[in-house]
Parts: C-alpha cells; structure tokens; sequence
C-alpha cells in the first residue's frame, strides 16, 4: 500500500494509448508508485466520443475518427468501430506490459459483452 493510502490507480478515457504511457511516465515522475491502470471506454458514436472527450480533454486519434466518420450515421456500425478499436487499445497496451485494465460501460452491456468476446479470441 502507498502512503496515500491507495493500491492503485485507474486514469480516466483515452483513446491513444500513448497518452497513457506519457501520463504513467509523469507519474512515475510525481513519485506515484502504485499500479496504474488505463481506462478504457468503447466508442458508441462519433457524437459521444467528441462529448466526453470535450468532457476530459482527451483527443480523438484521427484514425479513430476517419473510421468512425466512414460509417455515416449507421450508430451500430459507430459502435461496432469503437468496441473494435477498444479491443486494439487493450491488447496492445497489454503487449506492453500494463497491470491490468479498467473498462467503462457505460451500462452499455452490449458493447462490453462484445469487446471482452473478442478479448478471448
């Protein structure tokens, strides 16, 4: 346990996992020394992801945003892109050594149903 009392962290959405790494990086740097895990959300939609991204200063990668945009106003084919680029999110941040993961649903179950399916493959 640290000092302050917590055994871990857990950062808010992201959508580029570098912005992850730099913020572990600034951490480590404060002396936080407990696990941090990334917070991951599966994009429903293009409108959603610009509000709550506008809701914590995150960016959009433009990858995200052109694959999102090439799906027109089809909400499940949105959806569809967002759960598959949380999937990427994950494993790659896996692949690079991260403790864990934290995953907001949103009480989107759907969505997180598919995404943790995938994981599994």
């Amino acid at each position: 346990m640290s000092s302050a009392g917590a055994d871990f962290v857990t950062t808010q959405l992201f959508l580029d996992n570098e912005d992850y790494f730099r913020f572990v990086d600034r951490a480590r740097a404060a002396g936080v020394a407990v696990p941090v895990l990334p917070g991951i959300m599966p994009v429903l939609s293009l409108k959603q992801a610009r509000r709550f991204c506008g809701f914590c200063q995150a960016k959009i990668p433009p990858a995200l945003e052109a694959e999102l945009l090439a799906c027109g106003e089809d909400e499940e084919a949105q959806r569809k892109v967002g759960v598959s680029w949380a999937v990427r999110q994950i494993r790659g941040l896996l692949a690079r050594g991260v403790p864990g993961y934290h995953v907001y649903i949103l009480n989107r179950s759907q969505s997180a149903i598919e995404l943790f399916n995938q994981l599994r493959r």
